[in-house]
């Protein structure tokens, strides 16, 4: 059913199409029956896959990447989709456009996207406005009772604006940090998207060092610290990830993100010569194997010291299981959610128990 939707909405642009089918999922969640019928379609309740990572209760291992909710707006109905944790972002101090358009592209041949977005995002005051109204959701759904199985775990993907020199990024992250804190889970720091002037020289260890330590300490001064996890790209020579991996450990860095997307075209299909041409991150079935490489370099090289939350070409039950097998501890996807549907969390969740 849904390749036949999914080959209709293909026939229009993706920003175009991802801001209809939300809209359409959030007519369906704006009643009580429709989140029940949506919960009961999609959502697998199997205790055997709440999940404990960085003191978190998860209530499944299979969460979706930042870069989908970038303003915290579908929160509820990713809830109803059966996402164990939901990353919203990447937030910046300011909002900001992000690139000119078109900035996303199909590559259907090879089961991939290419975008180069550039932390479009409404600023860190309007997502706060609207985690307040989730948390407060929340509260009244459940009036002062303990839960009978985990709740949606939610991510802060935070990054800089664009126009601040990366000298003055940490000051960038700070603000987020202080203004999503109370209403996050954990955070993923991000510098490693190739989407933004600059922003990747941000993973060199001196610099890595300068933000995360200064993070870390204003965790530690807040009545409830939140885990603080690094999302890296794909792209890091062998020396750099040594870098990321030996600061991880000195620093006693929460977790590492493994991996954000791709600048590199290898491994592409004829049919996708043209749009690969275009510049930005490719994400998708060609990113799987380069990001679980990664993922394993990283498990060897902190000797499993550092947990990781594994994204990259994640579409079935058994990609799951490949990266988890490989020493992470919960998988992302985001790409895989466009191209198998609303379905997929139960899908991979099915595989997992069997």
């Amino acid at each position: 059913m849904y390749q036949l939707l999914r080959s209709i909405l293909f026939n229009f642009s993706p920003e175009s199409v991802h801001h209809f089918s939300m809209k359409m999922l959030k007519l369906v969640c704006s009643t009580a029956v429709g989140r029940k019928l949506l919960t009961s379609l999609f959502t697998n309740k199997d205790a055997r896959l709440t999940t404990e990572f960085l003191g978190l209760p998860f209530r499944n291992p299979v969460g979706l990447a930042a870069g989908f909710d970038k303003n915290a707006e579908y929160l509820q109905e990713l809830e109803c989709l059966g996402f164990g944790f939901v990353e919203i972002g990447t937030v910046t101090p300011l909002g900001q456009p992000g690139n000119d358009k078109p900035r996303v592209f199909r590559l259907p041949k090879d089961q991939a996207l290419i975008n180069r977005m550039g932390f479009n995002n409404e600023g860190v005051k309007a997502v706060v406005e609207r985690l307040k109204k989730w948390k407060e959701r929340q509260a009244v759904r459940n009036p002062g009772a303990p839960e009978d199985r985990p709740r949606m775990i939610i991510g802060g993907n935070i990054g800089k604006n664009k126009l601040t020199p990366n000298e003055e990024a940490w000051k960038d992250y700070e603000r987020c940090f202080i203004e999503l804190h109370p209403y996050v889970d954990y955070f993923v720091v991000n510098v490693s998207s190739p989407n933004t002037p600059g922003l990747r020289a941000l993973q060199e260890k001196e610099s890595l060092r300068k933000i995360l330590v200064h993070l870390q300490e204003l965790n530690r001064a807040t009545k409830t610290a939140r885990p603080v996890l690094l999302k890296i790209a794909p792209d890091l020579t062998p020396e750099q990830l040594d870098d990321v991996a030996a600061l991880a450990v000195e620093i006693k860095l929460d977790g590492l993100v493994a991996t954000n997307t791709t600048i590199s075209r290898e491994g592409l299909s004829r049919e996708a010569e043209q749009v690969s041409r275009e510049a930005g991150g490719l994400s998708g079935k060609p990113l799987q194997q380069r990001s679980t490489d990664v993922l394993k370099y990283l498990v060897s090289k902190t000797n499993g010291q550092v947990p990781i939350i594994a994204s990259g070409g994640i579409f079935t039950g058994a990609d799951a299981s490949g990266k988890l097998e490989a020493g992470a501890r919960l998988v992302q996807v985001w790409t895989g959610f466009i191209y198998v549907g609303p379905a997929i969390v139960k899908k991979i969740t099915r595989a997992l128990c069997s």
